[in-house]
């Protein structure tokens, strides 16, 4: 766990260069904390951490009981608190905690964890609080939520809604309240959050490094000017920090008066619609979003503005219809249904009609000189000499915007570094994939023991209990049964009297369970010159497209390799973002030779590679070929010498047969018995094909 307060000061929010609408996004959850947190996407070293850190220091403090492990107020405290009844217990006050999950955090480390020995023999409910409980009526922040285990997400989320956590194992239950400002940040490099984990999430922003020299300017310098002197920079921003801090107690005092009339209500409901968003949760943040920014504005009437404002927080990760589509709004749509659903009946604002002029605000304007737009950010153009906030600062979101536009297809990829030489003369351009469709699961055969995910069976935390074993290491999940079962025998020796079960640590046995674990799925594309034409290669790259979607959903990583002129070239390293497989598919040109065994020998020193990396992650080779080979000397024969040894080292595979015609070679085939592997149609890929019912890739070893 990490906390806010520690010797070196935090590196002050109202410092932080640009990123308006994280900086927006934050304020509006510290001054509203029922809007629902933020999520925040970005490429690395955008400092995105930074302001969510920064922020802590900015919240009030908070009373709390003395003694109190779970924050309980003195003037309200949580009858079901575990450390309760309080009494007349005394109350102190403390700075807001900003507590840290870590991505590799187990379940007992987020929710608490059980004594499960003492409640079987002594029935005391001894348990130990989890980063839930620490970050009660605080922050809680998640770096790289996007790479927690599901689970986990799952388990945050639910406390996150509930305002509660539920601590329950084997019949024995503890509960304790958990309202907490939720934070998390992610690359969308790394893989995306689920549709409906991203939901959970009241606003999501945008960040990327500016492209302005004199802005990164700034920012090195008073980088570089905290790292020389934390303290001394501290101070200098102390002013700017007072002045922050003084404004985000007065909306949040201001917040209650704040009236969401029936004209603004209407308009974010018909925004949604519009949009086609899933659900209420939408309109619901919309509202609490926009009555904050009100409050923030100092304001006691929500305004069209602030709709506006909400919808670009709110709605951009909840357009999401499938993993290829990038989060985006389009602006000029959100503007046309404020229009359409405002001009009648108004927003509640008709008497000033354009609060951004000279005099909107109650000091005239904002701080450098243009009109109070509901928002409100620290200078940073200017060091810490400058002009305190006004009540009513420039809304970021009225300047011009640079948000994107929700694709209709996945953008294209960079061009790689080093294109394979040799197939030029008759290469084709790239074209488009079919619809993608729902595939039948392809299966790593046996037991593995990787991350839970939903592709081949494995042992993991979760799932059906299929056996019991002694702890190794902290006790997991009880397996009751088999407890009592190793404690029988004993307790005539252990001198039980009364009816309680004397159980000794030596007795627990914790339950193995088998569920289901995500794999790498490496592709190995054929886009040589036997596979280019249009409407073919179109059908293949449809059939791709629709293995992605399939290791999405089934929380498997992805790598992708294209084979064709004289060489293989490893398009996309093994990653959690399909959305940048997709990408690399999209922009695929063909022609040229077959050089398969280039693709089979690319695909064995990339698996070598991962495996170093993460021994327990099983890979599925996926083939997509006809399975000629006609690249370099004796390709055939290279070709099967290289499927050898991928055999050899126990890689599951599936070839996708790709030959089309009235006259088949059964070359794909081939491939695939010299790969010990499965061979599959395209046809046979579908879910709902007749001979998928049941299959899944086996391993075809011969019996020895």
């Amino acid at each position: 766990m990490t906390t806010a307060h520690n010797t070196t000061p935090q590196y002050p929010f109202t410092a932080v260069v640009g990123m308006d609408d994280l900086r927006l996004a934050l304020l509006l959850n510290a001054v509203s904390p029922a809007v629902g947190g933020v999520l925040v996407r970005g490429e690395k070293g955008t400092a995105k951490s930074t302001a969510v850190r920064a922020l802590s220091a900015l919240m009030p403090a908070v009373d709390v009981i003395s003694g109190c492990r779970f924050a309980c107020a003195p003037a309200a405290p949580d009858p079901g608190c575990p450390d309760g009844p309080h009494g007349s217990g005394g109350a102190e006050e403390r700075p807001t905690r900003m507590v840290e999950l870590p991505v590799g955090a187990s379940e007992d480390r987020l929710v608490g964890a059980l004594d499960i020995e003492r409640a079987l023999s002594e029935g005391v409910k001894a348990f130990e609080p989890g980063l839930l409980a620490d970050a009660h009526r605080g922050i809680l922040y998640v770096d790289e939520v996007n790479l927690l285990h599901d689970h986990l997400v799952d388990l945050l989320l639910d406390a996150a809604a509930m305002g509660a956590s539920y601590v329950e194992r084997e019949g024995v239950s503890v509960r304790h309240a958990a309202r907490f400002l939720l934070v998390g940040t992610m690359n969308p490099e790394e893989g995306e959050l689920r549709p409906q984990l991203l939901d959970r999430f009241g606003l999501t922003v945008e960040v990327a490094a500016s492209r302005e020299p004199d802005e990164r300017v700034t920012v090195v310098r008073r980088r570089l000017a905290y790292d020389a002197d934390p303290a001394g920079f501290a101070a200098d921003w102390a002013a700017e920090e007072d002045a922050l801090r003084g404004r985000i107690a007065a909306a949040r005092e201001l917040l209650p008066r704040v009236t969401l009339g029936d004209a603004a209500l209407r308009q974010i409901a018909a925004t949604c619609a519009a949009f086609e968003v899933d659900g209420m949760r939408a309109d619901i943040v919309m509202a609490r979003t926009a009555t904050a920014l009100a409050a923030w504005a100092g304001r006691t009437d929500v305004l069209e503005e602030d709709v506006r404002q909400a919808a670009l927080l709110a709605l951009p990760h909840r357009r999401r219809r499938n993993p290829f589509d990038a989060p985006g709004l389009d602006e000029d749509k959100l503007d046309q249904t404020l229009e359409e659903f405002g001009a009648d009946e108004g927003t509640g604002g008709d008497d000033d009609p354009e609060p951004d002029g000279p005099d909107g605000g109650p000091d005239g304007g904002g701080p450098d000189g243009g009109g109070p737009e509901g928002g409100g950010q620290p200078p940073q153009d200017g060091g810490p000499a400058e002009a305190p906030l006004p009540p009513e600062a420039e809304l970021p979101h009225q300047q011009e915007r640079e948000t994107p536009q929700t694709p209709q297809a996945p953008e294209p990829a960079p061009e790689p570094e080093s294109a394979p030489q040799g197939g030029a003369a008759g290469e084709k351009a790239a074209v488009g994939a079919t619809e993608p469709f729902r595939t039948r699961r392809l299966d790593v055969p046996g037991l593995g023991e990787g991350a839970d995910g939903r592709r081949s069976r494995a042992r993991t935390a979760h799932g059906r209990t299929t056996g019991a074993r002694r702890p190794q290491g902290a006790l997991g999940k009880l397996h009751l049964a088999a407890t009592v079962q190793a404690a029988a025998p004993h307790q005539r020796a252990r001198g039980r009297s009364g009816r309680g079960l004397v159980v000794r640590r030596d007795d627990l046995r914790e339950a193995v369970r088998e569920g289901r674990e995500g794999n790498l799925v490496l592709f190995v594309v054929d886009a040589s010159g036997s596979m280019a034409a249009r409407k073919r290669m179109s059908a293949v790259k449809g059939a791709v497209l629709s293995l992605l979607l399939d290791a999405y959903q089934r929380r498997d990583k992805i790598g992708l390799i294209t084979f064709r002129g004289t060489g293989a070239e490893l398009a996309l390293p093994p990653t959690s973002s399909v959305e940048a497989g997709a990408a690399r598919l999209e922009q695929l040109p063909t022609g040229g030779r077959t050089p398969l065994s280039e693709g089979l020998l690319r695909a064995h020193e990339v698996l070598r590679v991962e495996r170093m990396r993460d021994a327990s992650r099983r890979p599925l080779l996926v083939v997509v070929t006809d399975g000629r080979a006609t690249g370099g000397p004796e390709p055939v024969v290279r070709a099967a010498r290289a499927a050898r040894l991928l055999a050899g080292e126990g890689t599951a595979s599936v070839v996708v047969d790709c030959e089309a015609g009235p006259v088949r070679l059964g070359l794909a085939g081939e491939l695939a018995r010299e790969l010990q592997g499965t061979a599959i149609t395209l046809d046979e890929l579908r879910a709902d094909s007749v001979s998928a019912l049941v299959r899944t890739v086996q391993g075809n070893r011969k019996a020895a």
